[in-house]
């Protein structure tokens, strides 16, 4: 099957906003997670590193999937690929 140039332009926009967002997961889950334990502060009264190990990342985490989700269902309906409510 060959794809139109509509279809290149769909996967195109899928791919960067999936790469985007696979990027700030990296600095989320490995950076940050790195450099956390020599920042030497409080943040909600607890050390930055625990703080950002217990819950910072999983909030982030939680705000990617649902920006992804609500993104692509935006652009599924730009490009009429949505799936029809049943």
């Amino acid at each position: 099957m060959e794809l139109s140039e509509k279809h290149r332009e769909y996967w195109r926009k899928n791919l960067t906003v999936t790469l985007i967002l696979l990027v700030i997961w990296f600095v989320v889950t490995f950076v940050v997670g790195y450099i956390a334990r020599d920042l030497q502060f409080n943040f909600f009264g607890w050390t930055f590193a625990f703080w950002m190990g217990a819950q910072g990342s999983l909030a982030i985490y939680v705000i990617i999937i649902w920006f992804y989700a609500r993104y692509m269902n935006r652009l599924d309906q730009q490009y009429d690929v949505a799936e029809g409510e049943e």
